[in-house]
């Protein structure tokens, strides 16, 4: 068990449990019924309203002082809308991810790194658990869609049902910040973190179109978010996302989320589908959230025609995979190498990489995309612009391409902080 976590108290009998979720389902029903507010989402995805929680406690489960009270309303409503029995290890502070492994074991990652939290979930009630969650967001999942994932509850829920999953079902919860840091507070944890921020700041303040790599739990999404949050608030910021996880501080966020098709096959929304839409919303900043397919074609076309300022993320090892991972997306939407060059040279300003490491999370490198007259898969190449080094925050041949892209108010090396 790690430092730091608590006894969790004697959970109520289950039975108890049982008979308050029917009894609040069936007072909710009826209000639905009578038209006296409808819940979003589909059932059991809002906490029902405190009094009607604290009149199913009284009435169905043992409390012997107010704080027993409110541990059990609580406890219900995770149980009814929120992530059930994750909830309780969720709410720690420091922990950005709360895992479910094969055999039910709970376990947690953050700040101290992953640790067991000494709770383990029969097989029925991980299964019962995930499949709730996905229904909260709107997705299925059944032997016929046997993995996908939602937002519930702010949080970002990925889950796998047997056989698919070896040994159980696999769920992953992926935590938002209780307050999204800014740009400035993440530079804070940065090496060189000053120049860092100055140089962010002036792909922003240029409207260079951006695109950050980095593996997964990186920091791209959170780093994203921060450097949204600084857009002028007179602009209008339109994300694309499979599962909405952008939550920029800004006055004017547009939100678009992909939808699976039904048991059918129908009714499917895709992220490329999603692109389209959003051109024709007036964006000034168009975001994808993470390109991994087909709709890098429209994404890429859409920064050629004139949208300034887009940005997106994506998986890479090195800043110098970016070319390689655009063709094999520009394949699955029947481009060749030398048109994904093509557009990609031209409509992506910057890549941004990003990495994580035992200090942290933070960038490493700053490059512009050229397009290569030699050999190469791709037909393209990077160009380092700033590397962080052992030897301190290297300045490569790309800084050039960043600094002609200065306002006409300003620029150069000194506004980059390099």
């Amino acid at each position: 068990m790690g430092r730091g976590w608590a006894p969790a108290p004697p959970p109520a009998p289950r039975d108890g449990h049982d008979r308050a979720r029917r009894w609040l389902a069936g007072r909710l029903a009826a209000a639905d019924a009578a038209g006296r507010g409808s819940r979003p989402g589909g059932e059991g995805s809002a906490v029902p309203p405190a009094e009607l929680l604290a009149e199913a406690v009284r009435r169905h489960l043992p409390v012997h002082t107010p704080e027993d009270a409110a541990r059990q309303m609580t406890a219900l409503a995770d149980g009814l809308a929120g992530l059930g029995p994750l909830a309780e290890p969720a709410r720690h502070a420091g922990v950005t991810d709360v895992l479910v492994d094969g055999t039910g074991t709970v376990w947690t990652d953050g700040d101290g790194g992953l640790r067991r939290t000494g709770r383990r979930l029969s097989a029925d009630e991980a299964r019962h658990l995930a499949v709730r969650l996905l229904a909260q967001g709107g997705r299925r999942l059944d032997e016929g869609q046997p993995f996908g994932d939602a937002q519930v509850t702010g949080a970002r829920v990925h889950a796998v049902l047997p056989p698919i999953a070896a040994g159980g079902t696999q769920i992953s919860v992926r935590l938002p910040a209780a307050e999204p840091p800014t740009l400035a507070e993440l530079a804070e944890r940065w090496p060189h973190g000053e120049r860092w921020l100055a140089v962010l700041r002036h792909v922003l303040a240029v409207r260079a179109n951006l695109l950050i790599s980095g593996a997964t739990g990186s920091g791209k999404t959170t780093l994203l978010t921060a450097l949204l949050s600084e857009v002028p608030a007179g602009e209008r910021i339109i994300t694309v996302e499979d599962t909405r996880e952008l939550c920029p501080r800004h006055g004017h966020v547009v939100s678009l989320q992909a939808r699976g098709g039904n048991a059918e096959g129908a009714g499917a929304v895709t992220l490329a589908d999603l692109v389209r839409q959003a051109l024709r919303m007036r964006p000034d900043r168009l975001v994808v959230g993470e390109c991994r397919g087909a709709e890098v074609a429209d994404f890429l076309a859409a920064m050629n025609t004139g949208h300034r300022g887009a940005a997106g993320t994506l998986h890479a090892n090195a800043a110098r995979d970016v070319p390689a991972r655009l063709q094999a997306m520009g394949a699955l939407a029947g481009l060749g190498p030398g048109a994904t060059a093509l557009q990609a040279a031209s409509a992506v300003d910057a890549v941004l990489h990003v990495e994580r490491t035992t200090a942290g999370r933070a960038p490493v490198e700053l490059a512009v995309l050229d397009r290569s007259e030699g050999p190469g898969p791709t037909g393209l190449r990077v160009v380092p612009a700033v590397t962080t080094g052992r030897d301190g925050l290297r300045v490569g041949p790309g800084l050039d391409v960043l600094e002609s892209l200065a306002p006409a108010a300003g620029g150069g090396r000194h506004a980059l902080g390099t």
